[in-house]
């Protein structure tokens, strides 16, 4: 066995040990985190606005896979409300879990069919980074950690 690349952990940082060829993200953390949370927002806040745009075509849509059409003002306040809370970094832990929760529905109700693998395993993907999310918050460039600050 090789001992490649032993030795290499960095010393804690914040509490935490790094891999040393890492450590630049530690000090990139807070426009990372803030990348990270409007990647992970985009598709919901595009898809929200979409819905608004398409309403009558989506509720057939939902009709059509058995899911009651009135449900879909929720849909859309979940995902164009949900991806802004997300994006902005406020009740991000909130917004992170409803919106987990939306994907795991989304998989299981319109996205199991053999057709749709890949689909259902991006809706499951997409809730793993919305749980993380949820369990280490926002980051320092973000609306929860400013207004803790300002309170």
């Amino acid at each position: 066995m090789s001992n490649a690349g032993a030795g290499k952990e960095a010393g804690p940082v914040n509490g935490r040990v790094f891999d040393a060829d890492l450590a630049f993200l530690v000090r990139w953390s807070p426009p990372l985190g803030l990348l990270a949370r409007a990647m992970l927002a985009y598709i919901f806040i595009v898809e929200g606005v979409g819905k608004i745009g398409h309403y009558a075509d989506v509720a057939g849509y939902m009709t059509a896979n058995g899911i009651d059409p009135r449900l879909l003002p929720v849909v859309i306040l979940t995902e164009l409300g949900g991806g802004l809370l997300v994006l902005f970094g406020f009740k991000t832990r909130w917004a992170a879990m409803a919106l987990c929760c939306f994907c795991l529905l989304t998989a299981l109700f319109f996205h199991m069919g053999a057709d749709q693998t890949i689909q259902f395993q991006k809706n499951v993907a997409m809730a793993g980074g919305f749980l993380t999310l949820a369990v280490y918050g926002p980051g320092r460039w973000s609306a929860d950690v400013w207004l803790k600050r300002e309170g």
